[in-house]
């Protein structure tokens, strides 16, 4: 009976651990070279196969949002930087939104690669009521553009959005 008590109280911890280690609020910055500061959430895993993933979150710099994404297998450095294309994006509402594309930064002596995307102010209310369903990613390499259908934390983005806006009410 004590084995099975024990038993059940660590499962139950364990799954608490693994739901409160997701979608906590943890806002974190970074200071750039350039004087720029940025807060973001650490990024979550949307997709993984053998072959390639995609990770990522978002991003503010309190006053607009950037959908920040970590694709791997990534482009050589040289090829990287001529990425400029906007990304094609689908919400669970069915409607599919283009995000200009602001930024590439190659980050961990090359291992990591982030694209950051603007996201528009009048379509941030989308992104607080609906889940990501996938996004389409130029990468100008061999493989063309990929598609990525989100299997994993769909709902992450919504969420980082819904802590930064919260904690930008709190402040007021």
């Amino acid at each position: 009976m004590n084995t099975l008590i024990l038993k059940s109280a660590l499962a139950l911890g364990l799954i608490s651990l693994t739901f409160s280690g997701f979608s906590q609020c943890e806002i974190q910055h970074r200071l750039y070279p350039d004087g720029s500061m940025f807060y973001y959430i650490e990024p979550v895993n949307f997709y993984w196969t053998k072959s390639k993933d995609l990770k990522g979150g978002i991003e503010t710099d309190k006053e607009n949002y950037y959908l920040e994404l970590q694709p791997s297998p990534i482009p050589a450095k040289h090829e990287g930087k001529k990425l400029k294309d906007d990304l094609e994006l689908k919400l669970a509402n069915d409607s599919v939104y283009r995000l200009e594309h602001f930024d590439t930064r190659y980050i961990d002596h090359d291992t990591v690669m982030q694209l950051l995307y603007l996201i528009d102010k009048k379509k941030l209310g989308d992104f607080v009521n609906y889940d990501v369903v996938s996004v389409k990613i130029n990468l100008l390499d061999s493989t063309g553009i990929r598609n990525y259908v989100f299997k994993l934390h769909k709902s992450a983005l919504r969420e980082q959005i819904s802590c930064f806006l919260k904690e930008k009410e709190n402040k007021k």
